[in-house]
């Protein structure tokens, strides 16, 4: 890096970090936009067209008890960490771009029962907790929390998520929040004459089990309210918020990631080394129920923290999944219940490209889809200044639907994507990101819409240009009215369309052959020349597309004849295993599998 370039970067965040002061408890304050050097036409403002939404159908996870309603709750959208909303996000419909500058990152965004942002704002001052106005993104009230020291674990301050990084609002309206000092705040808004406020309502004092030395990481409730609290070097707390009394197991192993809960009481948390179910025993302590230990090229990859996986598990069905940190990167989905028959293994799905993979972000994961982005090059936000850009990549692989493993469905490689939390609305069929691609040195920022069907990018809206507009690993954020929110170095970015979005929730498949009567099969016929057809039989009428996958082929067909023919010469290997993954009209999917026996080319029975 040179030196010039570190210099200058230093110097706009120092200038980022003075140029304004924050505002009172319980002041409003106008918003400022985020600083940005005069751009004169130079970059497009919005490129492709407003999208047509089409509703993507995927159950939603069920609403934490202990938590605010989906989509408010938390920066993973749920209990489940999801990043899947309901709700549409923007259509791309005569976008508009506010900021507000508050000289910190807001890391995570929630909304209170009013619509408006609870977030906490990360800066080189500290950690502060804000309520905005959700339209015009002014300052309602604010709130201090304890000073931000230098981390002795992470050496670089860019990617130090604890102690405010993650926080959630409970189903009181309340900020849990975990503090730089090793305690635990839970602030309740306020209201009287002078505004809104916060007032500090719980102080939980965990400094006694977790050390200086070690940091939180996350706090989340379990689904019977016990709240768990993870640190940096796998210290996992439980306390019952009722009588403050806790019980700890030590890991031992780097957790620098967020964890998940489900309605069973399982807590899934990924290490440097493994991902862990833990549960509590009836006094409250934790326990390990189940470990496995995944992949890792023992490579510290530029893009993540560690030498470790850099996802929040996600639960999603009877499901956990995590990327690991293999080279070339996987996706490793898991069978999460406490006891199983059979491999706790479901697949693992490479993705992205040799040397050139990582992820340090959640993957959006419901029903069988899954999504992963590539965050391979970041180091700081001296990574993109300049022209600087990532690895590009953004794909999509699905568990197949009799759970026998998983396939790729589509590779975006158009886009970049340095660190954001993207989110997938179900209402309009969008995958909500945040780009970097151009290599222009104004460093423009874009919010980007993907189709979550194809991959396909669909628009894509400057959001700015230069540092203050770098996310740094905070998310997109979809609103209670479908406007977008991007956590920046600067501060807070709004995008909207100009009116609302009034998009229908997405609805199951109609009942149909799709659900009932469905008789799929595959058929096969010897060929003259020991050639073999595999043809796809049934209710033919039920099927969008069939993709037909043998070793060394593949193909794709969206019509019919649904059948491919495979050589003598293929089948001369021995045992073939041909498997055609079937797409029904309404998005359902189907895996069918039929093996042949080599030379004679006949079907095993």
């Amino acid at each position: 890096m040179a030196p010039a370039r570190l210099l200058s970067s230093i110097t706009l965040l120092l200038a980022l970090a003075a140029a304004i002061a924050p505002g009172p408890a319980g002041a409003a304050t106008s918003p400022m936009p985020i600083l940005q050097l005069p751009l004169n036409g130079l970059l497009p403002q919005f490129v492709g067209a407003p999208a047509t939404p089409q509703g993507f159908y995927a159950p939603e996870p069920p609403r934490h008890p202990f938590m605010a309603a989906n989509g408010d709750s938390e920066i993973h959208v749920d209990g489940y960490q999801s990043d899947t909303n309901q709700i549409s996000g923007p259509l791309g419909r005569g976008l508009q771009v506010l900021s507000t500058e508050v000289n910190a990152d807001c890391a995570s965004v929630a909304f209170d029962r009013q619509g408006r942002i609870v977030s906490v704002c990360v800066g080189i001052s500290g950690p502060r907790l804000y309520l905005f106005d959700p339209h015009s993104l002014a300052t309602l009230a604010s709130f201090p929390l304890p000073v931000r020291a230098v981390s002795p674990k992470i050496l670089n301050p860019f990617q130090d998520f604890g102690s405010g990084g993650y926080f959630y609002l409970d189903n009181e309206d309340r900020m849990v929040i975990p503090t730089t000092d090793h305690h635990v705040y839970v602030i309740a808004e306020t209201a009287g004459s002078g505004g809104p406020g916060f007032a500090l309502q719980h102080d939980y004092d965990l400094s006694r089990l977790i050390p200086a030395s070690d940091e939180i990481t996350s706090a989340l409730p379990d689904w019977s309210g016990r709240l768990w609290v993870e640190s940096f070097d796998g210290k996992l707390v439980t306390l019952d918020p009722a009588t403050g009394s806790t019980h700890l197991l030590d890991l031992h192993e780097e957790t620098e990631n967020s964890f998940a809960v489900d309605e069973t009481g399982g807590v899934y948390v990924v290490s440097i080394a493994a991902l862990y179910r833990l549960d509590a025993r009836p006094d409250g302590t934790p326990r390990v129920s189940w470990r496995e230990v995944y992949p890792n090229s023992g490579i510290h990859e530029p893009g993540q923290v560690d030498a470790g996986s850099g996802t929040t598990p996600t639960v999603q069905g009877s499901y956990v999944t995590i990327t690991d940190n293999a080279n070339p990167l996987d996706i490793v989905v898991y069978r999460r219940a406490v006891r199983i028959r059979g491999s706790r293994r479901v697949c693992v799905q490479p993705i992205f490209s040799k040397d050139q993979s990582a992820d340090e972000n959640s993957l959006i994961g419901d029903g069988n889809v899954m999504i992963a982005e590539n965050n391979y090059g970041y180091t700081g936000p001296v990574a993109t200044e300049h022209g600087g850009r990532t690895a590009p990549g953004i794909e999509r692989v699905d568990i197949n639907s009799d759970g026998s493993g998983c396939h790729v469905v589509w590779l975006n490689l158009s886009e970049r994507i340095p660190t954001v939390v993207s989110k997938l609305s179900l209402a309009s069929g969008l995958v909500y990101t945040y780009t970097k691609d151009d290599s222009s040195p104004l460093d423009p920022w874009y919010f980007t819409a993907l189709d979550v069907r194809t991959g396909r990018s669909v628009y894509k809206q400057l959001a700015g240009a230069g540092l203050g507009y770098n996310n740094n690993y905070a998310p997109v954020t979809i609103g209670p009215d479908g406007s977008a929110y991007i956590g920046v170095i600067g501060g807070l970015v709004e995008v909207r369309d100009a009116t609302p979005p009034n998009v229908p929730l997405a609805t199951p498949p109609a009942p149909g052959p799709t659900a009932r009567r469905l008789r799929l099969g595959l058929s096969v016929r010897r060929l003259h020349g020991g050639a073999v057809r595999v043809s796809l039989t049934g209710t033919l009428g039920a099927v969008r597309s069939v993709t037909f996958i043998a070793p060394g082929y593949r193909a794709t067909l969206r019509g019919r004849p649904f059948a491919i023919v495979l050589s003598r010469r293929a089948l001369a290997r021995g045992s073939v295993r041909v498997r055609a993954i079937v797409v029904l009209r309404g998005g359902v999917r189907r895996t069918l599998v039929r093996t042949l026996r080599g030379r004679e080319a006949k079907p095993d029975r």
